[in-house]
């Protein structure tokens, strides 16, 4: 209370808050900075599974693309906790169809060792993420200028995909707004519905 006044502080709400303007149909995100980005999912491989050699060229491959990609890149990591409930009780179900004593125990075990490694949170999913941004157009008005952001993230994003392709990895445009917003939420780990 300032002077018999009371002051109420306004909380911004969830779009005020996100530094987006607008996200347009093909994908490409316009910062409130009037920056131009767009989003690539990379689906890994799984690194632990490879034979030493395998290992090595990977690395070369990744330092590669690190040294190819010559303009900012984030690359960003969601981890989310797999939910194993329904996978349990598919096994339940299929123990009681098994006739002979040991395959129930080994399924029995089975699931107790998926519950051990659901409730030490060992089970979960990783998305992988990598962030491009337009950095040609330096605010300045050209009459094509829609045409060359889309270019520059174009180019950006096939030069990602061939190297990390080499590595092993397939790389996925998000070039749909109801994905983008779906990534967004996913974030935020919102049930409110982001409108853009």
């Amino acid at each position: 209370m300032k002077g018999g006044y009371k002051i109420e502080k306004r909380v911004k709400t969830l779009k005020e808050w996100l530094p987006i303007e607008l996200i347009n149909k093909n994908g490409i995100i316009k910062t409130k900075k009037n920056t131009y980005v767009k989003i690539i999912k990379v689906i890994p491989i799984n690194y632990n599974l490879k034979s030493d050699l395998e290992k090595n060229a990977i690395l070369n491959s990744y330092k590669t693309f690190l040294k190819t990609c010559n303009f900012n890149i984030q690359i960003i990591i969601q981890s989310n906790k797999e939910n194993l409930d329904q996978h349990i009780k598919d096994i339940e179900r299929n123990i009681e169809k098994k006739e002979k004593e040991y395959l129930k125990e080994i399924a029995q075990d089975y699931i107790e060792n998926i519950k051990n490694i659901n409730n030490s949170k060992k089970s979960s999913t990783k998305e992988f993420y990598i962030i491009i941004e337009n950095d040609k157009i330096e605010n300045q008005k050209y009459s094509n200028e829609k045409e060359i952001i889309e270019n520059d993230l174009k180019e950006k994003y096939f030069k990602i995909k061939e190297c990390l392709s080499r590595c092993g990895n397939q790389c996925i445009e998000i070039n749909n707004k109801k994905n983008i917003i779906n990534i967004f939420s996913s974030f935020l780990n919102t049930r409110k519905k982001l409108n853009f």
